[in-house]
């Protein structure tokens, strides 16, 4: 006999979810010191299928986390919103972080522009998503995102019917983010990339990284030898400099999503960077993308995974982290720039 579907109420209507009861349920914990947020947070995670465990004000986690309490008992899923942090809520979030990370629980901390660095320099272990002041639209998508990206070997445990049960609660998170979306009306942005679904597995990342074929040359003919080429030099800073201040200067005169570039326009900040020798915080990241900070967020965690960008840790600080071109990305974009050759500062 099959087991009857549990039907969750959602803010916009009843929505049949084909979710029977007890089986499959990712357990979720809620932490949020604002009240309505939290019932807001609780009522969208249960209407999307997940089991409601422990939710409270956030001081219930800084207790509970230096006594020992495993991340598995707080459920596979761990959402925190923090938009004013403290020496004390820091030192939770990096302990959760290694445990979550250790469990394989999914973390999903939402926190403010101000609170951005601090949070980013404690999230390094677990891949934890991190929101910036985002939209109810913008939560619900994070929460697809958790279904989207189960670990593989988690599903391949799972029977068939299981598998067809995860695939439509995935299907169903999108519809609620969709309907939110257009309830919030138009020109909401979603935190979604060029093209991307905000379902999208973080595996099947929008970028893929080759070496061009000018990078190598051949030993000699006829051999398989391959031996790297000379690495061009990183173009003069202030080139790219002027090349980003022309992109900015277009939204002076156009409505700034009709060039909408984040992935580019951070590689550009970067690139000037390092020729500069300075270092980029998150923070400055997502301002020089030109996006809303957690659209930059996604994308940059895209760009991570494609090898284009990697985190380096503060030497001073280990609160503090950076983000830099990866050697790979940084030998792309030198020769990019030699392509352009010298008549690079014209087409500006």
């Amino acid at each position: 006999m099959s087991q009857p579907a549990v039907r969750f109420e959602t803010p916009f209507e009843a929505t049949q979810l084909d979710y029977p009861a007890g089986h499959l349920a990712l357990g979720i914990s809620i932490y949020a010191d604002r009240a309505h947020l939290r019932s807001q947070l609780v009522e969208d995670a249960v209407a999307a299928g997940f089991r409601l465990g422990a939710n409270g004000p956030v001081c219930d986690l800084l207790e509970g986390v230096p006594t020992g309490q495993n991340v598995t008992a707080l459920g596979e899923v761990v959402l925190i919103d923090v938009p004013v942090v403290d020496g004390a809520t820091l030192a939770a979030l990096s302990r959760i972080d290694i445990r979550a990370a250790h469990a394989g629980a999914s973390l999903v901390v939402s926190t403010s522009i101000a609170a951005l660095d601090d949070v980013f320099g404690c999230l390094d272990q677990s891949g934890a998503q991190i929101l910036v002041a985002p939209s109810r639209a913008e939560r619900v998508i994070a929460l697809g995102r958790v279904l989207a990206a189960m670990p593989r070997g988690r599903v391949r445990e799972l029977s068939g019917e299981d598998r067809l049960t995860l695939l439509r609660l995935t299907e169903q998170v999108g519809q609620i983010a969709e309907r939110l979306d257009r309830m919030s009306g138009p020109g909401m942005a979603t935190g979604i990339g060029t093209g991307g679904s905000p379902l999208d597995s973080r595996e099947s990342s929008a970028f893929r990284f080759e070496a061009p074929p000018s990078a190598f040359v051949g030993a000699d003919e006829g051999s398989a030898r391959l031996v790297r080429a000379t690495r061009p030099p990183l173009p003069d800073p202030r080139l790219v400099r002027q090349i980003i201040r022309q992109r900015q200067l277009r939204a002076r005169f156009f409505e700034g999503d009709l060039f909408a570039d984040p992935a580019w326009d951070m590689l550009l900040g970067l690139t000037a960077a390092r020729a500069e020798h300075t270092r980029v915080s998150i923070t400055s990241l997502c301002i020089a993308s030109g996006v809303p900070p957690t659209t930059a967020l996604r994308w940059i965690g895209q760009m991570t995974e494609a090898g284009l960008l990697e985190r380096v840790e503060d030497e001073t600080d280990r609160r503090r982290a950076f983000v830099t071109l990866t050697e790979k990305a940084s030998e792309a974009m030198a020769r990019y720039f030699v392509d352009l050759g010298r008549e690079a500062a014209r087409l500006v």
